[in-house]
């Protein structure tokens, strides 16, 4: 079963926001949307993967691909950093949770929160 890690990065901060790990449905992006809701929101930037319709606001949606290069460099530095995100690889992860705490631990970095998590 494959994976899909959906996440939610800032683009004035460049920062990331949070991550959900499940599969390419709308459940998964739900579960990110909720995880936002104590967040103050702009406008969302998304590519046009159906699903989002279901649970992103419309007046606060703009769909377009020209629009989620952040997010697509964030992407690329998961897949960069983590061996277990690449396509084709002997490194994965036969554990859900260790996955998840290896993005939410290359997010901390990135961030420069890694010092308040281990304290």
């Amino acid at each position: 079963r494959v994976l899909f890690r959906s996440i939610a990065v800032d683009r004035y901060e460049k920062k990331f926001i949070n991550c959900v790990l499940g599969d390419r449905s709308t459940a998964t992006g739900k579960q990110l949307w909720d995880s936002l809701c104590d967040k103050e929101i702009g406008q969302t930037m998304t590519d046009f993967w159906k699903p989002y319709e279901h649970f992103v606001p419309r007046e606060k949606h703009v769909q377009s691909k020209a629009e989620t290069f952040t997010v697509e460099g964030y992407n690329s530095l998961f897949r960069h950093f983590l061996a277990r995100l690449r396509r084709k690889t002997k490194c994965y992860s036969k554990s859900k949770l260790m996955l998840q705490y290896s993005v939410m631990l290359l997010m901390a970095k990135w961030n420069n929160e890694l010092q308040a998590i281990l304290n």
